[in-house]
């Protein structure tokens, strides 16, 4: 009787240890998800937020015009600025990007109006956001394309040669190319090309004359920087 009873606890306590090792089997396969493109295990779900931060070559096409001068035509000079943006995954390949920088243009008289010289100078903040399709099946390469709006704000204006110079905040379109390579979960590099659409009215006086013209700036902004994906 006592080696049936010895036997039998020797059975419960066999029941109870699986169940125990089999819940610490599971509560591990919950907590460590596997990453298919990399084959690795993850201590928590990957968020869907990540950031980038680059150094950004703003590159302006040199065209525009005065609207009552034949002839006119404006340059613009390009610079090189820092840039944040910021992703939201809504997927694995679709994300919404928010891009955030600012910089500033000097504008140049050409044409028949080449005498003007610098006519002025104005700050842009242009925050761009972009809807992206990210392609996962190049394992730690990811390139992505994406397209969006902006709106662009025109600030802190000096007047050159021109008495009073006001260049107009606006809408435009953006087209956008790129990828990231990741070196890890979190960390990565990232190349990042796009083309601003962005055509804003000016109004500027010159010797007591109120003019009015475009500015057909339509940069390309090209970056290189850093990824951190939380």
């Amino acid at each position: 009787m006592a080696t049936k009873r010895m036997n039998w606890a020797r059975g419960v306590t066999a029941a109870v240890v699986l169940v125990l090792v089999g819940q610490q089997a599971a509560a591990a396969d919950l907590a460590e998800p596997c990453d298919p493109d990399q084959g690795v295990l993850f201590t928590e779900w990957p968020s869907p937020w990540q950031i980038r931060l680059r150094a950004l070559g703003v590159i302006t096409e040199d065209s525009g015009y005065v609207n009552a001068v034949p002839g006119s035509s404006l340059s613009y000079s390009n610079s090189v600025t820092p840039e944040l943006d910021i992703s939201y995954f809504f997927t694995d390949n679709v994300a919404a990007e928010l891009i955030l920088g600012t910089t500033y243009a000097n504008i140049t008289g050409q044409g028949s109006i080449g005498a003007l010289g610098n006519i002025g100078k104005v700050w842009l903040l242009p925050p761009t956001l972009t809807l992206q399709y990210h392609f996962t099946d190049f394992g730690a390469f990811k390139p992505y394309v994406g397209a969006g709006v902006n709106y662009t704000i025109f600030y802190h204006q000096e007047a050159g040669s021109a008495d009073d110079l006001k260049v107009k905040n606006t809408f435009g379109t953006a087209l956008q190319v790129g990828f990231d390579y990741m070196v890890d979960q979190h960390w990565g590099v990232n190349f990042d090309v796009k083309k601003l659409f962005l055509k804003p009215d000016f109004d500027v006086t010159v010797a007591g004359n109120k003019q009015t013209g475009k500015a057909e700036l339509d940069p390309w902004l090209i970056g290189a920087g850093v990824t951190y994906h939380f």
